[in-house]
């Protein structure tokens, strides 16, 4: 028996992506709002390369896709996964000997289906809704074969349009002849100022180790690229300076894939030109694309509507925790005292995710929170707001009111203390209740501006031991208050 199969094993589902630039496998588990990846691996099979101008997929990317479906159609039948779709983007679209590909695939099971330039940005469009639920803007996807941009607002794709401008296709045309080329197409499209003042979200393997590089080459200090952001000046002079970074530099950049370091200087004069033309103010990047948007598209209206940060954090508080439910319990139990403050979201992901140092060593326990916040596969978060759910989760779990490096680089000193006010009414809460229902059901804390008073009513009272009693006093020096206790 493998290992995957002694997993607890809900329904499994996998997207095999054949790209123009990789071929990938991807096999999805867990809540259908924000499954987590159970399996991803990627082949460079580089399909695109060439075509623009012979028109067919070169024989040694064949060879390697092959080699890919074969490999992948293997994992698939021994990870028992349930649902698969097969989709091929603009290589094998346009390819005059993609058919072949496509008959390859459909003989070991996969059943392809080869999207069009508007499906494409579609599915790129309701990628970046699943994992930035509140984009407006317009998304950018850029393949090996083709660039889609989509325009989304209010949870939904708007219009929507594929140019022949991937990264392999544009090899070697930067310069004059490839600015002619983008705007000629951008404004025949109808689609120039189109992003004026909005965001540009990146989507595609190329952008996102345009961000990468960045992060790497500013000191930023979150390696985190969903929601990482660049202005259009700094793009500008990205694109001078990878001109001058040999690949000895390049291989310094954490995550930077030789593959992908290749294309960098073409699909960074490419966005240069497309932010340009559209007007756009800056880019976000999103690590989610086409394939979460295939997931998400096939979502009900209730599901799509769910929060993926706080579906994502309950699961892993059931996960990790001692007591599944506590987190919603302990959100409902502090929230008077923060009834109108903003960043309620990120304080009930920070509820759901408080037991998750229980199984650390006691000294650890604050630094495994920090790294729980920090470095989770969480979406539609943006950095500071990281860094508000770290600190609640670092003073929760016995980290005191510090400000551990890099939080300070992240959010400001208020939002960091109104975090350590949340991270202290979790310990109270926890405390006090023993990671039990029932007391956080009867007792009571709340503010009047003067004093911070507990509730216990009944036999409740013999439950404000020393250690609770200095938790409530903790919590109400930081807020400034007197703590007093009733019942």
């Amino acid at each position: 028996m493998g290992l995957f199969r002694r997993l607890a094993s809900p329904p499994r589902t996998a997207i095999v992506d054949i790209g123009s630039n990789s071929v990938r496998l991807v096999v999805y588990q867990g809540q259908p709002r924000c499954p987590a990846i159970l399996f991803n691996e990627k082949v460079m099979a580089g399909l695109g390369r060439g075509l623009a101008e012979t028109g067919r997929i070169e024989p040694a990317g064949l060879r390697q896709a092959h080699g890919a479906l074969n490999r992948f159609a293997a994992v698939l039948r021994e990870m028992e996964v349930t649902e698969i779709r097969t989709v091929a983007t603009a290589a094998v679209r346009d390819a005059a000997n993609g058919a072949g590909l496509i008959e390859a695939a459909a003989t070991l099971g996969l059943k392809p289906e080869v999207l069009s330039g508007e499906q494409e940005a579609m599915a790129a469009g309701e990628g970046v809704l699943s994992g930035i639920p509140d984009a407006d803007g317009v998304v950018g996807d850029l393949g090996g074969g083709s660039l889609e941009l989509v325009r989304v607002q209010n949870g939904a794709c708007g219009e929507r349009v594929s140019f022949p401008l991937g990264v392999l296709r544009i090899a070697g045309s930067r310069g004059k002849p490839l600015e002619s080329r983008v705007v000629k197409l951008i404004r025949e499209a109808g689609w120039t100022r189109r992003g004026q003042g909005l965001p540009f979200y990146l989507v595609g393997g190329s952008w996102r180790a345009l961000a990468r590089l960045d992060m790497h080459l500013t000191g930023y200090p979150l390696p985190i690229i969903h929601q990482y952001s660049m202005s259009p000046a700094r793009i500008a002079t990205l694109g001078r300076t990878i001109a001058h970074l040999d690949k000895p530099r390049l291989r310094e950049v954490p995550g930077l894939s030789s593959g992908r370091a290749g294309t960098l200087a073409d699909a960074t004069a490419l966005l240069g030109l497309v932010v340009r033309e559209l007007g756009s103010r800056e880019t976000i990047a999103s690590t989610y694309g086409l394939r979460e948007g295939l997931l998400h598209a096939g979502l009900d209206a209730d599901t799509r509507a769910q929060d993926p940060l706080i579906v994502a954090a309950r699961e892993e508080g059931r996960l990790l925790g001692r007591f599944p439910e506590h987190g919603d319990l302990l959100h409902d139990w502090i929230a008077p005292l923060f009834a109108h403050e903003p960043h309620e979201r990120i304080r009930q992901a920070a509820c759901l995710l408080a037991d998750v140092g229980w199984h650390a060593n006691p000294d650890f326990r604050a630094e495994r929170g920090l790294e729980v916040a920090l470095h989770g596969h969480w979406v539609a978060i943006r950095a500071a707001e990281r860094a508000m759910l770290a600190q609640a989760l670092f003073t929760s779990l016995g980290g005191g009111v510090a400000t551990p490096a890099p939080l300070g680089a992240l959010a400001n000193a208020e939002e960091l203390k109104r975090a350590m006010v949340w991270g202290l009414a979790i310990r109270l809460g926890q405390r006090l209740s023993a990671g039990l229902a029932g007391p956080l059901r009867r007792a009571t804390v709340r503010d009047d501006g003067v004093r911070l008073t507990l509730d216990l009513p009944g036999g409740d009272r013999a439950l404000y031991g020393e250690a609770v009693e200095k938790r409530h006093a903790a919590l109400a020096t930081m807020m400034g208050r007197m703590p007093v206790v009733t019942g």
